[in-house]
C-alpha cells in the first residue's frame, strides 16, 4: 500500500494566490471562522500583512469533530481547484493548535524551505 505524501507547508496566502498544484498534499493553517455542516466545510483564515486570507476545507472525512470558532488549526489534505476559480483543500487532518506561537510556525516553515533548497542544490 502506497502512503500519501507527508504535505509540504504552505502559507494561507499562497494557498489562495493558486501556488499549490490542483491535487497536491498540502499542510497550512488558519483560524477557524465559519463551521458549515450541511456543506461539510470550513473557513480558515489567516492574516498576512493588512490582508486577509480566506481557506476553504472540506471536513467530508474528519467529521464529526468539535469546531472551535476562532481557535487555530492546522489541516493536512490534498488540493482541490473548483470551477469557480478557488481552490478547496480536502481535509484528511484537521488539528487544533490554539496556544501555538504562530510567528514561530511561520520561522520553522522558512526555515525547512531554506533548508530542503540548499539540500536540493547540494545533490
Amino acid at each position: 500500500m502506497m502512503l500519501p505524501k507527508p504535505g509540504i507547508y504552505y502559507f494561507p496566502w499562497e494557498v489562495c494566490a493558486g501556488q499549490v498544484p490542483d491535487g497536491d498534499t498540502l499542510r497550512t493553517f488558519g483560524r477557524l471562522c465559519i463551521y458549515d455542516m450541511t456543506q461539510s466545510r470550513v473557513t480558515l483564515m489567516a492574516q498576512h500583512g493588512s490582508d486577509q486570507h480566506e481557506v476553504l476545507v472540506c471536513t467530508k472525512l474528519v467529521e464529526p469533530f468539535q469546531a472551535q470558532v476562532g481557535s487555530l488549526y492546522i489541516v493536512l489534505g490534498e488540493l482541490e481547484h473548483q470551477k469557480d476559480g478557488g481552490s478547496m483543500v480536502k481535509a484528511r487532518v484537521l488539528t487544533c493548535v490554539e496556544g501555538m506561537n504562530l510567528p514561530l510556525l511561520e520561522q520553522a516553515i522558512q526555515e525547512q524551505r531554506l533548508y530542503q533548497q540548499e539540500r536540493d542544490r547540494s545533490q
